[in-house]
């Protein structure tokens, strides 16, 4: 009995696979789709658009690039890049502003971010009246650069000035040039930054933070219009996850890629390993609602709004409950 219902949820997953996927592959559906860094948080977008997932999907994706998740919400918005991979914060701050963004699969769902210092500055207190790198006030970088300062004892605004500076690149390049005195990056810059003798003032994952990073958000909009696209994007992203899961030299293959030349084996190895956990990037791609309320307890400021507010179960849930993840995951 045991292995006849077991057969019956194989066949049943294989279905709904068949069903979403439909006849897409006949005619590929061109779209735009943003991302906001370049930082590992990107893996599953990359992993989708290099790998063919998204044509296996009836997806003709065009990845484009913006320094910074407030401009990348921006554009999600206004519908010329419908879908995008962008922060929780610049999704909430849209939405609270009368967008109607929303999340719809979890991506990365934690602070993976280390708050670093130029090679000279050791303490909190050696910070004390310099400037802090951010992307774009409102952005992720900003929520975490104001965390993080706010935990080792210093105050953004009074004893610590922030500055906008773009892209994680660029943030860095700014700290360890001497035109900030600190930053807030991850993965792989985080890595680099060691290698150059950046100091870890702050390391996020270890302060315990539960909080919604880089996901796939689109608009509720789009969702009425382009259901289908939708469906078949957060099924590129799971089965996306499952390869970077799974397939550690083309993790690392599409990550050389997108980082540019001159990225040493080692840390794009450590780029790949750092995502391999379910509270960082996990294999269901859930969004995190409390992840989701730890932004909204700092920015909402008592409006009447919840977490579920901010999301679009449908789809994951819709793929999740047919078994399809876990078959994803049997296979030998």
């Amino acid at each position: 009995m045991t292995n006849s219902k077991n057969l019956a949820a194989v066949i049943l997953a294989m279905a709904v696979s068949a069903l979403w996927i439909g006849s897409a592959q006949a005619q590929l559906t061109k779209i735009n789709v943003g991302y906001s860094a370049i930082s590992g948080d990107q893996l599953p977008a990359w992993v989708a658009k290099e790998t063919g997932i998204f044509e296996k999907n009836g997806l003709d994706v065009q990845l484009i690039f913006f320094t910074g998740g407030s401009t990348a919400v921006m554009a999600l918005v206004a519908s010329d890049t419908p879908i995008s991979q962008v922060a929780g914060a610049g999704v909430v701050n849209s939405a609270l502003a009368g967008s109607d963004a929303v999340l719809i699969v979890g991506g990365v769902t934690s602070l993976n971010y280390y708050l670093m210092a130029q090679p000279q500055i050791k303490t909190p207190e050696q910070l004390k009246g310099g400037s802090v790198a951010i992307s774009r006030f409102g952005s992720a970088s900003d929520f975490i650069a104001r965390f993080a300062l706010s935990k080792i004892g210093l105050t953004p605004g009074k004893d610590v000035s922030l500055i906008q500076i773009g892209s994680t690149s660029a943030r860095m390049d700014a700290t360890l040039a001497g035109r900030v005195q600190a930053t807030v990056i991850n993965p792989p810059a985080s890595f680099i930054g060691e290698n150059r003798g950046m100091t870890v003032l702050a390391d996020l994952p270890k302060l315990g933070l539960v909080y919604q990073h880089t996901s796939a958000a689109t608009t509720k909009r789009f969702i009425r219009e382009n259901p289908d696209i939708v469906r078949r994007y957060v099924k590129s992203q799971v089965e996306a996850v499952h390869r970077i899961y799974t397939d550690k030299e083309t993790s690392i293959k599409v990550l050389s890629k997108y980082f540019g030349r001159g990225v040493e084996r080692d840390i794009l190895e450590k780029t790949w390993a750092n995502l391999l956990n379910d509270s960082v990037l996990p294999r269901k791609q859930h969004p995190s609602l409390a992840g989701i309320k730890t932004i909204l307890d700092t920015q909402a400021k008592g409006k009447p709004v919840k977490p579920e507010d901010f999301v679009d179960l449908t789809f994951i849930r819709e793929l999740d409950k047919s078994g399809y993840i876990d078959s994803l995951y049997k296979k030998k």
